[in-house]
């Protein structure tokens, strides 16, 4: 049966199948669209038609895996083996790229706070191992990052679904639009403070 996209029934029954993949593809691959769909997951939620729980548990345990395979990837120094593809070379790039935006900081805190501005998430997951930041000490840095950016977004979408009473798509919307406003300011101010950083060197294989 062909999903309705203009139903929030049907939304409220996809949203779970659709919050995994997509928010583990944004570890990878920021452009992908994550934050809107957690957000709408939270609209729906304000809705009735999700679970807010169910919802924020996806994201979160969605959000932790993605870095940890993006954390793996870079400590075991496996990244070459995406440029044996031409979108494996498009995501490196859009790695350093990244990295070179964000900065070489792979300390506790900002592997929690990272996340909350634009390729952030997947900067500092890399940098954190490039680094060699400890398995123990990442993991339960990016699962405590994972849960507050879930609830962030949740909270969000169900924030607007619930004061403005619109349709789900359009507390969506304004969620979503709410979201970019505030973590562009966020950005901005942390860029700010950094200052400019150079790229982060990759280290060859190991032997």
């Amino acid at each position: 049966m062909a999903m309705d996209f203009g139903s929030a029934d049907s939304w409220g029954a996809a949203i779970y199948f659709w919050i995994i993949p997509v928010v583990l593809g944004d570890a990878i691959f920021p452009p992908v669209p994550s934050e809107m769909v957690v957000i709408t997951g939270g609209a729906l939620s304000a809705d009735g038609r999700a679970n807010v729980f169910l919802v924020g548990g996806l994201s979160a345990l969605a959000s932790w895996i993605g870095d940890m395979v993006v954390f793996q990837l870079f400590r075991r120094r496996l990244s070459h083996v995406l440029d044996r593809w031409r979108w494996g070379r498009r995501v490196h790039k859009g790695i350093h790229d990244a990295l070179a935006k964000a900065g070489r900081s792979s300390t506790y805190g900002t592997i929690i706070g990272a996340r909350f501005i634009p390729g952030g998430r997947l900067a500092t997951s890399a940098a954190a191992g490039i680094a060699d930041v400890s398995v123990r000490g990442f993991s339960l840095c990016a699962g405590l990052g994972a849960l507050l950016w879930a609830c962030w977004l949740v909270g969000l979408g169900y924030f607007t679904g619930s004061a403005t009473r619109l349709p789900f798509w359009a507390s969506s919307l304004i969620g979503v639009v709410l979201g970019l406003v505030i973590g562009a300011v966020v950005g901005i101010i942390v860029t700010r403070r950094r200052g400019n950083r150079s790229p982060v060197e990759e280290p060859g294989p190991l032997a």
